[in-house]
């Protein structure tokens, strides 16, 4: 590639050249996060034999008082770096890509989180088909160094769209047209909902993976699927209407389902989180719901609730 000035002209001004971000601020205060955002990094993953999967990063890491600015191409480089590499999951990925920036960065804290998609193959219940399907999964780390050494925090996530039906206006129902005894469930309002599960342990090397969270999700939601024909279509609309779904049922159903999957695999003090958005059909309002607990908060929960 040629270039408008010889390069060794470009050498020659680096090497006598000041390096901006190591000069010393016009006012010397720290900064405790600064970096990158809607930046697009194509992960190879062995689950997907060897293919790029594309995540959106949020990079962002401290700055010193004496120091103007961070080295922003050193974080490109290491992303770049990272290109051609396998990787067996997203979270040994961004360990990796964090443990890059935070030493070519010289910070004492760093906060890396990446979203994105992975294929969700669901078949259809009547026709069999498959529908071709995604999961939204995230993982975020945070790196601190102090005095003592080195912590890392970590966690995994992932997201799905799933039908709901209001459980009020169909117990309404039930009354006003004398229909307690119908199998069949009375009308009642439908909207589209998402909900995501957050699950961070507290080492790294307990992370769960993303199905394992999706078995969650799927066990305690109608998850929603592109390809239905009628019948299939009617057989989701017919669960969700038997077993209808506030926003608040599908966060603490979720958190039960958690509870249930890794009581026996993952420590009491692990964090466990849960948020829903339901897009009412009939209100011009959204619906929002989280949860934020410990496992073994919600293991007591289950207990008491056996007990009873």
């Amino acid at each position: 590639m040629s270039t408008f000035i010889p390069e060794d002209k470009h050498q020659q001004v680096l090497g006598t050249c000041v390096d901006v971000p190591e000069e010393s601020p016009s006012f010397p205060l720290p900064l405790k996060m600064v970096g990158i955002s809607g930046k697009t990094v194509w992960v190879r993953l062995a689950d997907n034999k060897g293919g790029h999967i594309p995540f959106n990063a949020r990079i962002l890491v401290s700055l010193e008082a004496h120091r103007r600015g961070i080295h922003m191409s050193r974080i490109e480089q290491a992303i770049s770096s990272l290109y051609d590499r396998e990787f067996i999951s997203l979270p040994a990925y961004g360990k990796l890509l964090g443990d890059h920036i935070i030493k070519t960065q010289n910070a004492r804290y760093l906060s890396l989180e990446l979203t994105g998609h992975l294929p969700f193959i669901q078949q259809a219940p009547v026709s069999r088909l498959n529908s071709i399907d995604s999961i939204e999964v995230s993982y975020k780390a945070v790196i601190e160094k102090n005095k003592t050494g080195e912590t890392l925090k970590t966690q995994v996530g992932a997201g799905v769209h799933h039908l709901t039906a209001c459980p009020c206006t169909l117990s309404y129902n039930e009354v006003l047209f004398d229909r307690y005894n119908d199998p069949w469930p009375q009308a009642t309002h439908s909207q589209r909902s998402k909900t995501r599960l957050l699950v961070s342990p507290p080492d790294d090397g307990q992370l769960p993976a993303y199905r394992d969270l999706t078995d969650i999700l799927a066990a305690v939601l109608h998850i929603s699927q592109d390809l239905l024909k009628r019948p299939d279509e009617t057989e989701l609309v017919l669960k969700a209407h038997k077993s209808p779904q506030f926003a608040e049922d599908t966060v603490r159903e979720v958190a039960r389902a958690a509870g249930k999957k890794f009581k026996d695999t993952l420590p009491p003090e692990t964090q466990i989180q849960v948020h829903s958005l339901s897009l009412e059909s009939i209100h011009i309002h959204d619906v929002e719901c989280s949860l934020d607990t410990k496992l073994g908060d919600i293991l007591s929960t289950l207990a008491a609730s056996q007990q009873e």
